[in-house]
């Protein structure tokens, strides 16, 4: 077998690989592209979703430790206790 042979042979088969891999997890389809960007657009938005979620956390934890100084400030400055 040359070696032209066997790299043809090679591109044939990881060819025939990847139609049964797609295959296999149901993308050999037409719809197939239509279905890797619904899926990119559903991983974007989880991903924006947790950064929101992310920033929202941060931002009520430091509105709480705000309030938390100055409200001490408050008593410390007022006497109260």
């Amino acid at each position: 077998m040359t070696k032209e042979e066997m790299a043809k042979l090679i591109e044939q088969s990881a060819e025939l690989g990847a139609k049964k891999a797609l295959r296999d997890i149901g993308l050999s389809d037409d719809d197939a592209s239509k279905d890797l960007r619904e899926l990119r657009s559903v991983l974007d938005a989880w991903r924006m979703a947790k950064r929101t979620a992310g920033r929202a956390i941060i931002q009520t934890a430091t509105y709480v430790f705000l309030g938390a100084l100055l409200a001490g400030a408050y008593f410390n400055l007022t006497g109260d206790q």
